[in-house]
């Protein structure tokens, strides 16, 4: 037989490596895949419940600062969720300024500043806290924070900045400030986990270097706080995600009044806490629990938006700070 027939009739190699990487790939492909499925078969069963309410109130729905399933008179229901909207808003964005600071500075100090025998323990309490549930927060809220605050805090506060309309009004406790904060302890745990983790993957090359060129210990930290600031808004926007879908402990604090709150003293609403408040109710008309199931979608719709808009910010970041063009 030639040497001819022999190549022919050799068996072809099999590169496993080469497979395995392709399931591996195609596998995730597919978990990625499913990711977008779910979300998209949310955002569609929430849309066909709520069509009723889509239907009747429009657009309108958004702007609407009354909520009345039983009008005296028995007039048609009225919903908006105006009010909930911006008390959403507002308290998230009163839990994020009180909370960044305060996580990035305990991050900076568990991984630049701690040694590492009491930085284990240190990171250990810190994730903890973050895996205590919320009612547990709205408890302490209620039993301990609110008579601090409307004792103490409040009253100085209102002294000092009383002449703003934002700091005027009875300081009683129950108000969406509370709800701020409240909301700002529960998510600097997560924050400071997260951010003290990116740090600490900051390669010491980076610290020798700059130490090296004679900076001090804080003009080296200065160094790796640049250097994860991308992964650090990440951090924040986790965060902010927490605090915008939050419900017990919020519903808890924030005095559960449907109104356009004009003063930061006064209580409110929030998405969540209106869905968990009203659900049971929502029996009939028909069109009520259409629209708490709309509650959700635009609560969803405002998740969504605010991951979208870190993606953006952790993108441009990139680009200006690290030259990474990916999104």
């Amino acid at each position: 037989m030639s040497k001819t027939s022999r190549a022919k009739k050799k068996p072809k190699s099999i590169n496993i490596k080469s497979t395995g990487d392709s399931i591996f790939k195609s596998f995730l492909g597919i978990i990625t895949f499913l990711i977008f499925i779910i979300l998209g078969l949310l955002i569609l069963i929430l849309t066909l419940n709520s069509s009723l309410s889509i239907e009747t109130y429009g657009f309108s729905f958004l702007w609407g600062t009354e909520w009345n399933p039983t009008p005296a008179g028995g007039g048609a229901p009225i919903f908006g969720v105006l009010p909930p909207l911006l008390g959403t808003l507002t308290s998230s964005l009163i839990a994020i300024l009180i909370s960044f600071p305060i996580s990035i500075g305990i991050a900076l100090a568990l991984s630049e500043f701690t040694k590492k025998k009491i930085n284990f323990w240190l990171s250990f309490l810190v994730e903890l806290l973050a895996a205590i549930p919320s009612v547990i927060y709205g408890l302490w809220g209620i039993f301990t924070l609110i008579p601090i605050l409307s004792q103490y805090v409040y009253p100085a506060i209102q002294d000092v900045l009383g002449f703003i309309p934002l700091f005027q009004g009875a300081t009683h406790g129950y108000n969406i400030l509370t709800g701020g904060i409240t909301l700002a302890i529960m998510i600097i745990p997560t924050i400071t986990a997260i951010s003290r983790d990116i740090f600490a993957a900051v390669p010491d090359s980076q610290r020798e270097a700059i130490i090296a060129l004679g900076a001090t210990k804080w003009e080296s930290t200065k160094i790796v706080r640049k250097y994860g600031r991308s992964g650090v808004i990440g951090a924040v926007i986790l965060g902010l995600g927490r605090a915008v879908g939050e419900t017990m402990a919020v519903t808890m604090v924030i005095g559960n009044s449907f109104h356009l709150f004009d003063s930061l003293f006064d209580p409110s609403y929030t998405l969540a806490s209106l869905i968990a408040n009203e659900f049971t109710e929502a029996s009939s008309p028909e069109v009520y629990l259409s629209a708490l199931i709309e509650v959700g979608l635009v609560l969803l719709i405002l998740a969504l938006v605010v991951n979208v808009i870190a993606r953006l910010i952790i993108r441009y970041t990139k680009r200006k700070f690290r030259g990474v063009e990916t999104f």
